[in-house]
């Protein structure tokens, strides 16, 4: 195949960085679609840990490219550290980073007026990781966002930053009471403009004409279904379009060549933040998950809920993006359950619903339907062959794949990159 959109089919955090370096192998490019740096792919390479959150973690791999897309909000002074900290370990992305010319740019001003719309919401606050995502959004939606592109021009920067500035202050004014801090604002950023100049591109035709050439691309996705702009749990959700279709604008690719989508999903469910959560465990079930399973945020350190695998919003997630093939990661954190509940599908007011409420406060009436499985109580934690997993373990997958009509081709046993089984829907049915 030689283009593949990789979707986080949850709440995001899905372990979407393993997996998207794990397929970098096979791969001639990776492209990030959409996002910003308010979430972190988590890698393990030669021993080491990376939280890369702008550059594609396919960047890790030798002699691969890796493609910031048009569809990424990108914090200069975040993706400076970022190469710093790759220069540090020895990673050379010289030839092979490329930024999208059309990337709009986040600015403090952004994190500031975050922050300051975060606080005023009090107890009805969203849960934002106040990195300036969606107020960088916000402006490309409101046509004055400044692009890379602008950033390559000093005087032309110069001058829409400073009508951008203008025009800020005087809401941040009116509507917080306090001015913004942008002194030596634009100084600083076109000192960042001389380190990311070398790898601006224009990524859409970049991108086209790998694929005219034969080369393959693996399109990396961010967050999850759940959090989509459109279709996720609004508004406790991101502000970018983290489905499939996203994956087509933020890249400049038509969706006529992909070859498919490979969604990803825990063996269980998490969230970050506020917002409905159906089957959120109990507090003491969630606590063993979250540690066994090191749930805290990548980027903030936020600890995660935890809940039991939903099967409604693997549904959905599997309609939404067209999901041809599912990824379950994390299958060793269930190693010690004795019994395993399973969401097949909710009843709203004990009536059963087969569509995915539209409001948020509709939430506050779904009642997960459960179906319980037995646990296997056995480590798993480094399989590489499926057959060497535990009867139960393969029942469990089983289910899933049944219940969603969707092949499993992939699962992950471990944080570290060989820590995996791939396979073929057909290869997967004959282990069961």
């Amino acid at each position: 195949m030689k283009s593949i959109v990789v979707v986080g089919a949850q709440w995001g955090d899905e372990g979407k960085g393993k997996v998207v370096d794990y397929m970098a192998a096979s791969f001639d490019y990776i492209a990030r679609c959409a996002g910003g740096h308010n979430a972190g792919h988590t890698v393990i390479y030669n021993g080491n840990r990376f939280v890369l959150q702008l550059i594609p973690c396919g960047i890790l791999r030798p002699g691969k490219h890796a493609v910031i897309g048009a569809g990424v909000v990108v914090d200069p002074a975040a993706m400076v550290a970022e190469l710093d900290n790759l220069n540090g370990a020895g990673i050379d992305v010289r030839g092979r980073l490329h930024l999208a010319a059309r990337a709009h740019l986040i600015f403090p001003y952004h994190r500031q007026m975050e922050k300051a719309a975060e606080t005023a919401r009090g107890a009805a606050k969203i849960g934002t990781t106040s990195r300036g995502i969606g107020p960088a959004y916000e402006d490309k939606m409101a046509r004055c966002g400044l692009r890379v592109c602008d950033l390559l021009e000093p005087r032309r920067f110069g001058e829409k930053l400073s009508r951008v500035v203008e025009e800020k202050n005087a809401v941040c004014r009116a509507a917080y009471g306090a001015p913004l801090e942008v002194k030596g604002l634009c100084e600083k950023y076109l000192e960042y403009a001389e380190r990311l100049r070398p790898l601006v591109v224009d990524a859409s035709s970049l991108l086209n004409r790998a694929l005219d050439e034969g080369r393959s691309v693996l399109f990396e996705g961010a967050q999850g279904t759940m959090l989509d702009i459109d279709y996720g749990t609004y508004p406790f959700v991101t502000s970018s379009n983290a489905t499939a279709g996203g994956a087509c604008t933020g890249r400049g690719v038509a969706p006529t060549r992909s070859s498919g989508i490979a969604g990803v999903t825990k063996a269980y469910t998490t969230r970050v933040g506020s917002g409905p959560f159906p089957t959120e465990m109990s507090d003491l079930g969630a606590r063993e998950v979250r540690d066994r399973g090191k749930e805290y945020g990548a980027v903030t350190g936020r600890p995660r809920r935890c809940g039991w695998l939903d099967l409604a919003i693997l549904r959905y997630a599997v309609m939404v993006n067209g999901i041809t093939s599912l990824i379950v990661t994390k299958l060793d954190v269930f190693d010690t359950q004795r019994e395993i509940q399973v969401c097949v599908g909710y009843c709203y007011k004990g009536t059963p619903v087969h569509e995915m409420p539209a409001a948020v406060e509709d939430f506050e009436h779904i009642r997960p339907e459960y179906r319980t499985l037995p646990g296997w109580q056995a480590s798993t934690e480094g399989i590489r062959d499926a057959q060497e997993l535990p009867r139960t373990a393969l029942d469990y997958l089983k289910f899933i794949s049944d219940q969603l009509e969707v092949e499993i081709g992939m699962i992950s046993t471990g944080p570290e990159r060989d820590a995996t089984i791939v396979a073929s829907g057909t290869q997967f049915a004959s282990w069961l």
